[in-house]
């Protein structure tokens, strides 16, 4: 596969994300605060999201923090570092460790197994067997049949089709480069997945390679597998 080059100013966060609309796409201020710190997805990944995360949870009064609709049939391990959002819903058998967080509106589906450091936004959806961890799912995204969202960030109303993994270690364990102004970057991460801008999409059993990076409103067709830039 051949790796394209894209100039770096094309895959910020605030690019990617669309973080000037930020309020229209009902992305909180702590959320949109954080990416645009980080500038560049990778770097909102891996440790630093697991402080970001830890931070939030702690500013949330504890018997404030599980206020969503939870069914008694849920797993919640590390229940101190959750927090489950008034209007979230968690389904029978869905297993979540923390440290998580479930914003109004989000589904975690029966079956779904969120493993900590998860961010998961405003109406975003975890379905049934679909695995997430160290990974961001901004508002409305959708990873709802059969997924494996490893170290990644799903923007606004992007769509995992059925069966879609993002692939988030290499065979040889090196860390993950990106090819950006003609140029290897080193992003420090063994572990990275993919990142989808706002509105993109991957068909069915899609795979994508470590450090995958698919622009707004980009689309992997079904069975393809990315490699690097996917441009819309």
């Amino acid at each position: 596969m051949h790796r394209i080059s894209l100039e770096s100013k094309f895959v910020t966060n605030d690019i990617l994300f669309e973080l000037k609309q930020a309020d229209a796409l009902h992305i909180s201020l702590e959320l949109k605060s954080f990416l645009l710190e980080c500038e560049y997805p990778w770097k909102a990944l891996g440790n630093t999201l697991t402080q970001f995360i830890q931070k939030n949870i702690q500013l949330i009064e504890p018997q404030h923090r599980i206020l969503g609709q939870v069914s008694p049939a849920a797993f919640l391990e590390n229940l101190e570092n959750i927090v489950i959002k008034e209007g979230a819903v968690v389904e029978a058998g869905a297993y979540i460790s923390g440290p998580c967080i479930i914003e109004s509106k989000a589904v975690v589906r029966h079956g779904a197994y969120i493993r900590g450091s998860v961010f998961v936004g405003e109406g975003a959806v975890v379905g049934h067997t679909t695995e997430c961890k160290g990974s961001i799912l901004l508002p409305y995204a959708k990873a709802a049949h059969f997924n494996y969202v490893g170290d990644s960030i799903l923007g606004y109303d992007s769509n995992l089709g059925a069966g879609t993994k993002l692939a988030n270690l290499k065979i040889n364990h090196s860390y993950v480069l990106i090819v950006l102004d003609n140029k290897k970057v080193d992003t420090g991460l063994k572990k990275f997945g993919a990142v989808l801008g706002n509105r993109a999409q991957t068909g069915c059993n899609a795979v994508t390679n470590p450090g995958t990076i698919m622009l707004p409103e980009a689309v992997l067709f079904p069975n393809q597998t990315a490699l690097g830039i996917v441009k819309r």
